[in-house]
């Protein structure tokens, strides 16, 4: 099963609402959308969104490494991917999701060849995951109705994505969403680095004060800042967990030896792809800290992928794969299903991707 050629096509999905964060604000779901074909008639689907605020990636950037890579990737053995991947990832530094979108293709063919789902060739450990749903930030009153909303569909966890507009406000709608959905539905909170430490902490000090009952919290703090992070971690009860921090298994390797969070969030598009998502699992696995998988506004194609990854491994225990059920039209043939907050993965080789829908074909 050898590559014959390689093929990118950019789509544009809009979402039914912008969504914003910390970050940035998106209107429209944009990707490059990958298919590796093989000689013997086989197709593997892949998929790299640009963000440029987390990734730094661009369209034209993805579809450049992708296209440039692609001479040095025809005629090989799918199967001798071991060499493959190592020769995608030191072609260039980053390029997260341009590699993942190649990843996540080969990985798909190598399950095709041996006729099981991804998810069953990465360990099988469940065909069924339960998704959270995440709720833009904005007004508090905004937010209390989309909470509400996405409630009363049959979501028990949802998202709120804080660190924009300062403490009092990032406070008064943790408060206005949990006086709206009750005392049981499961909140965690996104800041997205949008606090500085002794910022992050006088807020969760605050929560827990106050009796919000927020499960974690996501980044509270930049990035690169793992001292801060750490501070953060050591000085509250609620859990921290990881999410820009950690792209590489290297940065996983810091943020564990320093005892930084509590929990780490892994996206195959920081990661470069399902390969090294594994490594990150199995490293945070060995130091006992839970992990969760999450992902970019990405069609069925990488969340499909990212999901196969968490229905594989047992250690993944928690699914932050949404984007697709902010969509306003579905892109994609095949993949994960959705019921509300339900994914099933059906038993269909690889991926289960068939192609892409009427108006995104490629």
């Amino acid at each position: 099963m050898r590559i014959s050629s390689i093929v990118v096509r950019k789509i544009a999905v809009p979402l039914r609402k912008p969504f914003k964060t910390a970050l940035r604000t998106v209107h429209t779901a944009e990707s490059a959308i990958v298919r590796i074909e093989t000689a013997c008639g086989r197709s593997g689907w892949g998929e790299a969104p640009p963000t440029m605020a987390i990734t730094g990636e661009s369209l034209a950037s993805i579809e450049a490494f992708i296209l440039g890579i692609a001479p040095a990737l025809t005629g090989e053995p799918v199967l001798e991917f071991e060499r493959l991947l190592p020769r995608i990832h030191g072609a260039a530094a980053g390029n997260g999701s341009a590699k993942a979108a190649l990843d996540m293709a080969l990985h798909d063919l190598i399950a095709q060849h041996y006729g099981v789902p991804l998810y069953v060739w990465l360990g099988g450990c469940r065909s069924e995951l339960e998704t959270d749903y995440t709720v833009s930030v904005g007004d508090p009153r905004d937010m209390g109705d989309d909470a509400a909303e996405y409630a009363d569909l049959g979501f028990s966890a949802l998202k709120l994505k804080v660190g924009l507009g300062g403490a009092d406000l990032d406070l008064a709608r943790i408060r206005e969403v949990r006086a709206r959905v009750g005392p049981h539905l499961k909140l965690r909170l996104d800041a997205n680095q949008g606090w500085e430490p002794k910022t992050a902490i006088r807020i969760i000090r605050k929560i827990e004060d106050e009796g919000l009952n927020v499960e974690w919290v996501e980044q509270p703090v930049k990035a690169r800042d793992i001292e801060g992070l750490r501070q953060v971690t050591e000085a509250v009860d609620t859990d921290i967990m990881a999410d820009e921090s950690v792209f590489t298994p290297r940065d996983a390797l810091e943020v564990l030896q320093r005892r930084a969070c509590d929990a780490i969030n892994i996206k195959l598009m920081k990661a470069g792809g399902v390969q090294r998502a594994a490594v990150i699992s199995r490293m945070a696995e060995a130091c006992g800290v839970p992990c969760m998988i999450g992902s970019m506004m990405e069609t069925r194609i990488g969340i499909t992928a990212a999901a196969h990854l968490a229905a594989g491994l047992r250690h993944i225990t928690h699914v932050d794969l949404d984007a697709p059920l902010m969509m306003a039209a579905d892109a994609v043939i095949g993949g994960v299903v959705y019921d509300a907050c339900r994914m099933r993965l059906g038993d269909e080789p690889g991926l289960g991707i068939r192609g892409l829908a009427s108006g995104f074909e490629t």
